[in-house]
């Protein structure tokens, strides 16, 4: 028996949502006082009113499985692996979409940043990394930002780093994951190495991975991320993509000639 309850859940969740009691019973259509007994313990919820409160608070699909279960209902929401039968269809779009983006890289992270998909410029990227890096579970922002990693090879490091620490965070706000904090703190931790600084900032539309190449360029990166946004199993909704594209024309000529 789980010892959490739906009060503190929800409560939990609400206040992470930055929203009032009020707020959130105008969001559930549900009276403000009904929704203070339930968070109070006085009153108990329906499944019904769970599933709409963990939707108006945009709560992940597994802390919804955790919000019935403490009201003492069933989960609703599977989590199958990646190797059922069932996620063939989302591993079929989730693969043509990596090999659509080629020859630019892209891959598909866990909601612990772990690789889970990459196509093969992606792949080429993180080739020559310490096998400690490269040996699965392959987390990714810490092959990127780890001294023997793809750090010395980043041109706009800090720049990079911050960029990556903010995203760390902002996950953590939208999902209540602890292991993103300790990630974050043990990324933070991670001095920058001297002489590196960013480049001037000009008028961006977004921050780009300036990415030495050996022998090569410096490439300029912008990236773009994708969720599967109507998934209604666990495993596929914390799925990431991660893509990509040149922003600049060397970047675009690197890629199309060494595709």
């Amino acid at each position: 028996m789980s010892s959490e309850t739906v009060g503190d859940l929800t409560r939990a969740w609400r206040k992470r949502r930055g929203k009032s009691q009020l707020d959130l019973a105008l969001d559930a259509d549900v009276s403000a006082r009904h929704l203070s007994f339930v968070e109070s313990g006085r009153a108990s919820a329906s499944r019904e009113l769970l599933l709409r409160l963990g939707e108006r608070l945009s709560m992940p699909l597994r802390d919804r499985n955790r919000l019935l279960v403490a009201g003492g209902y069933a989960p609703v929401f599977n989590a199958r692996t990646l190797d059922d039968p069932d996620m063939e269809p989302a591993l079929t779009a989730i693969s043509a979409v990596l090999d659509a983006s080629a020859p630019y890289p892209a891959l598909v992270v866990d909601p612990s940043w772990n690789l889970v998909r990459a196509n093969r410029p992606a792949q080429k990227l993180l080739e020559g990394l310490p096998t400690r890096l490269t040996t699965p579970p392959v987390n990714v922002l810490r092959a990127t930002l780890d001294p023997e990693g793809l750090a010395p090879r980043i041109a706009n490091l800090p720049e990079w780093r911050h960029h990556l620490l903010a995203r760390l965070r902002a996950d953590f706000n939208a999902s209540g994951n602890a292991g993103l904090l300790t990630l974050h703190d043990e990324l933070a931790a991670i001095p920058v190495a001297a002489g590196k600084t960013s480049p001037a900032q000009t008028a961006r539309i977004a921050v780009p991975l300036m990415l030495s190449i050996p022998g090569g360029p410096v490439l300029s990166l912008i990236s773009t991320t994708t969720v599967f946004g109507t998934a209604h199993d666990v495993t596929l909704a914390e799925l990431t993509l991660e893509s990509f594209f040149p922003a600049d024309a060397q970047t675009r000529d690197f890629f199309l000639a060494h595709g």
